[in-house]
């Protein structure tokens, strides 16, 4: 099996980039350290913890009326005068055609991305080659890598490999690629490493202009194993047709090939023999049993939303619900996370090199400094969901579609022109 490359960092890097900022190992959430009510007692005294308890009750109750108000209408715009609300309604026309607008930018940007992954299939299929050894390197690549692990590292070795030595295929290529990503590499058991060292190729193709939804897909290609049948296994992410509220697109549904298990080879089901005895005739018989157990393979058999109309109707239970959203959230980003990193930066998640800008980007962005902290009033929240940056692309928002709210989902991302 496969592990995670030792990482030497070095000492001039460059900055990450969106296409390098790290995907945590929970779902996504966004939330703000809870605010505390100053004591006023002397900062010689401590605090007492009746005091302090008070402090959070209140702060709780004040949080939760709070919470209630949202969504409501404060009754200022029903009190403007007539020519005022005339106004407002001409301001919401001005906004629909604003929405149109970015709408056509979003699509024109998924156009070009569409371009560029045309003009990248050649070096794709060119890596693919060097990896199973179908074609030899030329002098032009081998510079071109030297220089730029120089680059990396002014202090590397520079290769000193006979110029008569044959070159051989990467072993595990893909499969070391997935265990190096934060994420999918907590997907995967070590049951799943057996499969995955039959991943050949890793590619992305996007739904074609003609479908009533943009989104993409995501190409998984095995050789002939011991585990099923298929020698393709796809993933395809579906984009609402409509941006969402931040000006990005929202993804609607993931939709995973059907994996034909051979006999006893299912990797996400775990089987146990259990004896059952029949009351009648006391005669005993093996019974065996399949129960869901973790793998990366699940990854095919995508959660799946709620209508709205269950939601509205309050058939789900409000922690059933968060666990799903929160399901689909961490699904949608692993999606997002293989398309704009593993597969464009794939060699640099065999080398380790792109765990190191994912290991700086957590130094720069979450370092606590406690002083500015006190001095602004807020505590530090142990809580891992307050340490998750955004997806790139809208989760799927059950609250917000479901009750009548903008869709939940995240910052806009920029045109993207790889």
């Amino acid at each position: 099996m496969s592990s995670n490359l030792p990482i030497n960092t070095p000492q001039d890097i460059t900055a990450p980039t969106p296409q390098n900022t790290p995907l945590t190992h929970a779902p996504i959430s966004t939330a703000l350290s809870r605010p505390t009510v100053p004591d006023i007692s002397e900062d010689a005294e401590p605090a007492e913890e009746p005091t302090s308890n008070v402090h959070e009750a209140v702060f709780g109750l004040v949080q939760g009326k709070l919470a209630g108000l949202i969504g409501r209408s404060s009754g200022y715009v029903e009190s403007l005068p007539d020519g005022a609300k005339k106004t407002i309604e001409a301001l919401k026309g001005v906004q629909v055609k604003q929405n149109d607008l970015q709408n056509q930018y979003k699509r024109e940007c998924l156009e070009l991305e569409k371009k560029y992954l045309e003009l990248t299939k050649p070096l794709y299929a060119r890596r693919h080659a060097l990896i199973h050894a179908t074609a030899e390197p030329t002098a032009e690549e081998l510079e071109a890598g030297a220089a730029q692990a120089v680059k990396d590292d002014p202090d590397v070795q520079p290769l000193t490999i006979p110029e008569s030595t044959s070159p051989t295929a990467v072993p595990e290529f893909w499969h070391t690629v997935l265990r190096n990503h934060i994420g999918l590499s907590d997907l995967i058991t070590d049951r799943d490493a057996t499969a995955l060292k039959h991943l050949i190729d890793l590619r992305i193709e996007y739904l074609p202009s003609s479908e009533p939804k943009p989104g993409f897909k995501l190409i998984f290609q095995f050789s002939p194993n011991e585990y099923f049948e298929n020698d393709i296994l796809e993933k395809t992410y579906v984009y609402r047709e409509e941006v969402g509220y931040s000006g990005d697109f929202v993804y609607d549904r993931a939709i995973g090939t059907e994996i034909r298990w051979k006999d006893e080879k299912d990797l996400t089901k775990e089987f146990e023999i259990k004896k059952q005895r029949n009351k009648n005739t006391n005669r005993t018989r093996l019974v065996r049993k399949a129960h869901p157990t973790e793998s990366f393979f699940n990854f095919f058999s995508p959660p799946v939303a709620p209508s709205e109309e269950a939601i509205e109707a309050g058939e789900i239970d409000e922690d059933e619900l968060d666990e799903l959203e929160e399901k689909l959230e961490l699904d949608y980003q692993i999606g997002e996370d293989i398309k704009e990193k593993v597969i464009p930066r794939a060699i640099d998640y065999f080398t380790g090199k792109a765990l190191e800008y994912e290991m700086l980007s957590d130094e720069e962005d979450f370092d606590d400094d406690d002083d500015d902290d006190d001095a602004d009033g807020f505590d530090d929240d142990d809580s891992d969901e307050d340490d998750l940056p955004p997806p790139r692309r809208g989760g799927p928002g059950l609250r917000g579609r479901g009750r009548g709210g903008p869709p939940a989902n995240v910052d806009p991302d920029e045109c993207k022109q790889q």
